[in-house]
C-alpha cells in the first residue's frame, strides 16, 4: 500500500482528509461528539468540503456569494481554518497540532480532527452565519402562554374548551 501511495499520491479536493484508513466501526470522533450532533455535522462537512463556504457555493450553489465577510475574494476551507481574521482568536487548538495549520494535518489525522472539533465548537466556523451557535433555552412562561393562545386561536377556541368537541 505504501509503495502504491508513493507512486500514486492522493490528489484532489478530498486528499487532505483522505489519510485515515476506513473502518466499519464508529470513529472515535463520532463517539465523543455523539452528544453534539451539530458540531459533528460541521466536522464532517468541513472534512468533505460540503460546508458553508464560498468554495462549496462556487461549485454547487452558484447564486450564493462566494466572498468571505472579511473581504477575501473566495471563502475557502483553508482561508477559514488558517487565515480569516474572524477566527484568529480560536486557532490555539489547531496550532498545537500543526504549527502552520497545514490542512492535511488538521483534516486527515486523529489529533487534527480533535483540534478541528474544538475549533468548530468555540468559533462557529462553517455555520451559515459563521457565528457560534447559541445553546437552546427553554421558553419563558410568557412565551408558552403566547404559544398556547396562538394555537387555540388557530382553532377558534377559548382556554379550557375541548378542541375535539
Amino acid at each position: 500500500m505504501a509503495a502504491t501511495t508513493a507512486v500514486n499520491p492522493k490528489t484532489g479536493f478530498f486528499a487532505p482528509s483522505n489519510r485515515i484508513a476506513p473502518s466499519l466501526k464508529p470513529t472515535k470522533h463520532f463517539r465523543e461528539l455523539h452528544g453534539n450532533r451539530e458540531v459533528f455535522g460541521r466536522l464532517v462537512q468541513c472534512r468533505t468540503g460540503h460546508c458553508f463556504a464560498g468554495e462549496y457555493y462556487s461549485r454547487f450553489v452558484p447564486q450564493e456569494d462566494i466572498q468571505c465577510p472579511c473581504g477575501e475574494h473566495l471563502q475557502s476551507r483553508e482561508h477559514i481554518i488558517r487565515d480569516c481574521p474572524r477566527y484568529d482568536g480560536h486557532w490555539e487548538s489547531l496550532h498545537k497540532v500543526s504549527r502552520d495549520i497545514y490542512l492535511p494535518d488538521i483534516l486527515g489525522t486523529n489529533e487534527g480532527i480533535d483540534a478541528l472539533a474544538s475549533f468548530l465548537e468555540k468559533s462557529g466556523a462553517f455555520t451559515k452565519t459563521g457565528n457560534p451557535k447559541r445553546a437552546p433555552c427553554r421558553p419563558s412562561l410568557d412565551e408558552e402562554e403566547f404559544m398556547l393562545q396562538e394555537w387555540l386561536g388557530d382553532f377558534d377556541l377559548e382556554p379550557g374548551e375541548d378542541p375535539g368537541g
